[in-house]
């Protein structure tokens, strides 16, 4: 038998193999397209991404269906009613983490997010007791955030209604709010080290939405191995470990055990109180992954909405105009806004909720993992399988919302001009994994969103009819495209 004869037959064994090795066995498993050894559904997956991919594969398998991203399984969980009924009515059997191919070599199942099991669950406990906690009762989180708006407010002054591109604004003021918590300090907006990874977190976020980011979700075990945005990835998240590491240690040399500053201080003391404990999960590793995961998510995700927030007055100036008429009717010129003022203020809320809604953050969710062989509306879910909870298509669902497509804040207001809440909101997400930040992001949209506008109207270089609101990228993350914005005194 010829030398290409073998060959051949070898190739077509390892096919049949790897067309049976790790699929699951179960019978009921959810529908979907059948797979391609090693390639999955790649034949099924859109060139516009994996959202637009998922969304048609929901239109002919249902709100249930399984699809091969590569080699490995994922379950795909769309609509308001299938997201709930996992991720809370299930929510035990859903509370497992998955992975985000393109950061997974820096978290490595370490920190708050993106570890699972036990580990998990200490390290959320703590980090939601320490944040709630916040610097040790010194000063609330309202009130630095009120600080840090009046410190932007000067900022803002000085650009003199010249048209800028507002990323590094709203970088620098929600970094700052999340440095006040686990560093203890904020940083000035000219400072070149903050400066530096602000940038590093906007890049790193933009490639781990982009097209090339996508693709190396589906192939990441042959990617690895080659040159790639995913490198790019990996060097940023490692200089931002380096930075957090440098604090970390400045933190341990100066830390009084009976007046503990801040996050890290925290933690140190935890750290010595449960040092003769070999498996205690509070040591080095999972305290600088918890602080890169608070810093990464407590920035970018914040000031990512803020700029759509504000692309979108730009749109729509009409909606603009009439916030900064509740702001002038509620709180006036003479004091800064406070969270009490947001029960009286019915439709800014409304249009901040319209903003995530509508901006979308984390469109395709972040990856949960089945904590064991689960049984969900007749199908059964193989412990360990991947879940992707479709955000977007809560956020979208043309049964809560009238007009999905369009940005609309009476989504959010019910006939008497009142918030009304609905289920079909999670920009957070839902369940026992839902946002740890989330009150901490929903008090900086409103109190950053009002002092802007209480303080400043604003224009751009187009006509609202003109301006495009495509996204920039979106695939994890949804980023809004680059525009330029004026902010002039009020």
């Amino acid at each position: 038998m010829g030398l290409s004869v073998l060959l051949l037959l070898a190739v077509l064994t390892g096919l049949l193999i790897l067309m049976t090795r790790g699929q699951p066995k179960h019978r009921r498993l959810p529908p979907g397209p059948r797979p391609l050894p090693l390639l999955g559904n790649l034949l099924q997956m859109d060139r516009k991404g994996l959202l637009k991919s998922f969304l048609k594969l929901r239109d002919k398998y249902g709100d249930v269906f399984m699809v091969y991203l590569g080699p490995r399984p994922v379950v795909m969980l769309c609509g308001t009613e299938a997201i709930r009924e996992a991720l809370v009515d299930n929510a035990d059997c859903f509370s497992g983490r998955g992975k985000i191919a393109m950061i997974e070599p820096i978290f490595q199942d370490y920190g708050v997010v993106f570890s699972n099991g036990e580990r998990w669950k200490v390290l959320r406990r703590f980090s939601l007791a320490t944040m709630k906690d916040f610097g040790m009762g010194k000063r609330n989180v309202e009130e630095r955030i009120q600080e840090e708006a009046q410190c932007l407010v000067k900022e803002l002054h000085k650009t003199k209604g010249a048209l800028l591109d507002p990323i590094f604004y709203f970088h620098s003021i929600t970094a700052n709010i999340i440095c006040s918590i686990v560093f203890g300090k904020r940083f000035d907006y000219e400072d070149p080290e903050f400066l530096r990874l602000l940038d590093l977190f906007y890049r790193s976020f933009a490639l781990i939405s982009s097209l090339p980011g996508q693709l190396f979700e589906l192939f990441s075990d042959f990617l690895k191995y080659f040159p790639g945005t995913h490198r790019t990835v990996y060097n940023h998240l490692q200089e931002i470990n380096a930075f957090i590491c440098r604090s970390v240690e400045k933190h341990r040399e100066t830390l009084d055990p009976s007046d503990p500053r801040d996050f890290i201080d925290t933690y140190l003391l935890r750290m010595e109180k449960e040092k003769s404990n070999p498996k205690s999960e509070f040591h080095q590793k999972n305290l600088i992954i918890t602080l890169l995961s608070l810093f990464f998510a407590g920035t970018e995700t914040t000031s990512t909405t803020l700029r759509y927030g504000f692309l979108l007055m730009l749109k729509y100036p009409h909606v603009r105009e009439r916030v900064q008429k509740e702001i002038d009717q509620v709180i006036g010129s003479n004091r800064s806004p406070n969270l009490n003022d947001r029960a009286k203020m019915p439709y800014t809320d409304a249009v901040i909720h319209e903003v995530q809604r509508f901006g979308d953050l984390l469109p395709i969710g972040v990856p949960h993992i089945v904590t064991q062989d689960t049984h969900f509306r007749g199908y059964i879910i193989p412990k360990g399988t991947e879940v992707f909870p479709i955000l977007n298509s809560a956020l979208n669902d043309p049964r809560y919302f009238e007009k999905p497509e369009v940005f609309n804040p009476d989504h959010f207001l019910d006939a008497n001009g009142e918030l009304k809440k609905t289920d079909a909101f999670m920009p957070f997400s839902i369940g026992k994994r839902v946002c740890l930040g989330e009150g901490i992001a929903r008090t900086e949209l409103f109190l950053f969103f009002t002092t802007i506008l209480q303080n400043f109207t604003v224009d751009g270089p187009v006509a609202p009819e003109d301006i495009d609101l495509t996204p920039k990228e979106c695939g994890v993350g949804k980023l809004p495209p680059i525009y330029q914005i004026r902010f002039m005194p009020r």
